[in-house]
């Protein structure tokens, strides 16, 4: 059902480049990708006016101190994400919206060997879609401009070819998955690969190494479109652990860049100093863009 979202993505897309195009560039990080998950979040979840004004000024708040290691601030913008998503649920238990179209109103009519989950629960999972939403296509979409902006040649095929603008996607999200790693304990032994993980052992899935598998893809470190093995990337889990949210992001990072390029017709390049995320993300956090103009 995410397909109905295409329309306000593309929206939110084209006013947020659109006043970068108008003085030729800027960070495509701070100006575009931490703003726009944010406001197609809000339409996801059906906020209200004045609680999306409020999102974005604390999303915006604790993505920046997440990422300077700012250890109070964090504290005090996770709380007030916390209470955010309580308000959310209080309101929906209030006034139910429809499950098929509403997150909240899903969680609440869900029914486990018949009793309805715990509000904690609830609570939690929105709170933890909150972050992800925010912080992940930030980092990827400014990964997305930095890798483009190396390979002009790719920008120009990618424009005058649409079509391949899906696979693009995906080969973009392989390369550089946003995420460092999942963390779990072993319930019972298992031997992979000739190596046996005890029972109780921690285990650390990261990710972006697992996608640059040699064993897997062919020249793992470069970008191919159309990999006949894309559904080995684990750019968003595997089985139970699969991202939720999986469909509407990769749609937001498909009108992401298609966006980009519709507004830089005569190319984009980097114009300073790349700034990186820090654990546990990785990618660009800064990304500071010059859009070429015609000659």
């Amino acid at each position: 059902r995410v397909a109905r979202y295409e329309p306000v993505i593309r929206s939110i897309c084209d006013e947020l480049l659109s006043a970068m195009a108008a003085k030729g560039g800027g960070d495509i990080c701070e100006e575009f990708s931490a703003r726009m998950p944010i406001r197609v979040f809000n339409a996801w979840m059906n906020l209200p006016d004045e609680l999306a004004a409020v999102l974005a000024d604390v999303g915006r708040r604790y993505n920046i101190a997440v990422q300077s290691n700012d250890m109070v601030a964090t504290q005090e913008t996770s709380l007030r994400l916390y209470e955010m998503a309580r308000a959310v649920v209080a309101d929906r238990k209030a006034q139910p919206l429809d499950p098929g179209e509403d997150a909240t109103s899903a969680l609440l009519a869900a029914r486990v060997d018949g009793q309805p989950l715990p509000d904690e629960m609830i609570v939690g999972t929105i709170r933890q879609v909150l972050v992800v939403g925010i912080i992940a296509p930030t980092v990827m979409i400014g990964s997305i401009a930095v890798h483009l902006s190396r390979h002009p040649a790719l920008q120009a095929q990618l424009r005058a070819e649409t079509g391949p603008l899906d696979a693009a996607t995906d080969e973009f999200l392989r390369l550089y998955t946003p995420y460092r790693g999942f963390a779990r304990t072993a319930k019972v032994d298992v031997t992979l690969h000739g190596r046996t993980i005890p029972a109780g052992e921690p285990i650390a899935l990261v990710y972006a190494s697992a996608n640059r598998d040699e064993s897997v893809f062919e020249a793992p470190d470069e970008f191919r479109l159309g990999r006949p093995n894309m559904k080995e990337s684990v750019a968003f889990g595997r089985g139970p652990h699969t991202c939720l949210g999986t469909a509407l992001a990769r749609l937001e990072m498909r009108l992401a860049l298609e966006a980009l390029l519709r507004h830089t017709p005569n190319g984009f390049r980097l114009d300073g100093q790349i700034v990186p995320t820090r654990f546990p993300e990785i990618g660009a956090l800064r990304v500071p863009l010059k859009f070429d103009r015609m000659q």
